[in-house]
């Protein structure tokens, strides 16, 4: 590989997954590997098959489709992540076995307050431990990646033995995580710098960083490790994960991008695809990007101030060090309405990188021609929520059939909700509420019959005016351990889980959007089982 080249390692199915109430499907989660396939990244982790047999088949699954394209193309690493035990490599090695380049990435806590606290494990014992573990995953993989966890914390000294002894028991990738986001650049940089002076072995290996954002500075502590000598970066669409998050994929990538004279790296990242895609990982997710957050925030490339306006009009260079269409983050150039036919919607919907099927065509096209009819002029933003909305939902266990609500100064908010269960019947109820939201969410509990707590409610407009579509999510948790089920993690605390709902009637949209965290999470809990099982599961009698 050449010197200059950058691994990009994206974990956002695994750490970035995570994050509490960013629980995704199967099927969200193979929709999301496609596009990081297209985005050109290195390596793909997966997930963590140990945690769950659903995890365990994601991977699998991500493995065979992605990782073998069929057009013979890019064929990312898939890689999944396990403890240093062998059941855990076992499960992992299981999962991604069919890609047609797999890793197995194996870990273990080096610093003391790990090894004394949670390991429980003298130095002795974690070096006897990395030897026969990464031995072991070499036996069955090739490639081998080994994290020394909380690396950042750990004496530097007993991290190169550690790594020294994961090289010669056949390790080609080490990662270096700074697990609590606890070092600063200067500090990590030399950690790196360190780590390839001092570690016997190290030039047969590649050394890749992984950097947690509790201080905020995980972008500034890789950037700095891959100026010390790292040549692979690990990293998340968004900067979701644990906590306060990692380093966001669309900043590393544009750091180096930009500033190719001060670096001198870069990566095989197609970076017009960045923009699309964190859009779809924060649908899935049900986590909002924030407006100001660098390169996929709404005001990225957004110029208020009149000094900034004046500057953009003769010059874009003066306040844009990159520009949107780089990142993917262009303006409609064909404008779409009520008078618009299905070639053109599938013309702009290609150009957006959306190539949909007949029947998904159907079915968008359909939702087109009754948003065109409330909305003068359709754009790019409006078209991007309502296939996500239309297409990748999770399986509908209930499904909103009708909704009628009356609220206002004159009288109690009123909402009447119709939804179709996983019965194939009807089930009516009306409830009063602080709100029409309220009202709505209260109907829907009555219908449906689980125990839940909402955790979070988020409305904003997709675009600008008072006929916008507006999109909505919510956070979700159930309530007696009823989230606490089949992808249980290991500190068995409950899970929680996101829903999207895109509508002009932000009403509507609420009810789409908690219905969409009440599938998933009735879907978690296996009382339906697969869609194909008979719909006499209703738990509505």
């Amino acid at each position: 590989m050449s010197q200059d080249y950058v691994r990009i390692f994206d974990t956002t199915l695994r750490d970035g997954e995570q994050s509490p109430g960013a629980t995704l499907t199967s099927a969200e989660k193979l929709e999301v590997a496609r596009g990081l396939a297209r985005l050109g990244v290195d390596v793909i982790e997966a997930g963590f098959p140990a945690a769950s047999p659903d995890d365990l088949e994601a991977v699998r699954r991500i493995a065979v489709e992605v990782g073998n394209p069929a057009d013979g193309g890019h064929a990312p690493i898939i890689c999944g992540l396990a403890r240093a035990t062998r059941s855990d490599i076992d499960k992992a090695w299981e999962a991604v076995r069919p890609a047609r380049h797999p890793r197995i990435h194996t870990f273990l806590a080096t610093s003391e307050i790990h090894m004394q606290y949670k390991l429980r494990m003298t130095r002795q014992q974690v070096l006897e431990r990395v030897e026969e573990m990464v031995s072991y995953a070499r036996s069955l993989c090739e490639d081998v990646e080994f994290s020394p966890e909380d690396a950042g914390r750990s004496d530097p000294a007993f991290l190169y033995e550690v790594l020294g002894v994961a090289i010669r028991a056949g390790a080609t990738t080490l990662n270096i995580p700074d697990t609590v986001g606890y070092t600063t650049p200067d500090e990590f940089g030399a950690l790196i710098a360190g780590i390839l002076r001092h570690t016997p072995g190290i030039e047969h290996c590649i050394v890749s960083v992984h950097c947690h954002n509790d201080l905020g500075l995980a972008t500034a502590n890789t950037l700095a490790g891959l100026r010390a000598g790292a040549r692979q970066a690990e990293v998340t669409i968004n900067g979701i994960g644990e906590r306060a998050g990692n380093t966001a994929l669309e900043e590393v990538v544009m750091a180096l991008h930009t500033r190719p004279n001060l670096y001198g790296l870069r990566t095989g990242i197609d970076t017009t695809q960045i923009t699309r895609l964190s859009k779809l990982v924060s649908n899935y997710t049900g986590m909002p990007v924030q407006p100001n957050k660098a390169i996929v925030g709404a005001n990225a490339f957004a110029h208020e101030a009149g000094i900034h306006q004046d500057g953009m009009l003769k010059h874009t260079l003066t306040y844009e060090i990159m520009r949107p269409e780089t990142v993917g983050a262009t303006q409609s150039k064909l404008v779409l309405g009520k008078h618009s036919g299905r070639h053109a919607l599938k013309t702009r919907l290609a150009s957006l990188g959306y190539a949909l099927g007949e029947d998904e065509m159907d079915q968008v096209f359909e939702r087109f021609k009754n948003l065109a009819d409330r909305k003068k002029v359709i754009t790019d933003a409006d078209l991007e929520a309502l296939v996500s909305d239309e297409l990748y939902q999770p399986r509908e266990l209930y499904a909103l059939d009708g909704l009628q609500v009356a609220c206002g100064t004159m009288g109690m908010p009123t909402a009447t909700v119709r939804l179709r269960g996983p019965d194939g019947q009807l089930h009516v109820h009306a409830a009063v509420g602080t709100g029409p939201v309220d009202a709505t969410y209260k109907a829907i509990d009555a219908i449906v019959g689980v125990p839940i707590t909402l955790l979070e409610f988020v409305v904003h407009a997709v675009t600008e005016g008072i006929d916008a579509l507006g999109e909505v999510t919510v956070r979700i948790q159930g309530e007696d351990g009823l989230s606490s089920v089949s992808a249980q993690r290991e500190d068995d605390l409950p899970r929680t889980f996101g829903g999207y709902g895109a509508d002009t009637d932000i009403v509507v949209a609420s009810a789409k959007a908690y219905l969409a965290a009440l599938n998933k999470l009735l879907v978690a809990m296996g009382t339906f089982g697969p869609a194909e099982k008979s719909a006499e599961h209703s738990l509505v009698q």
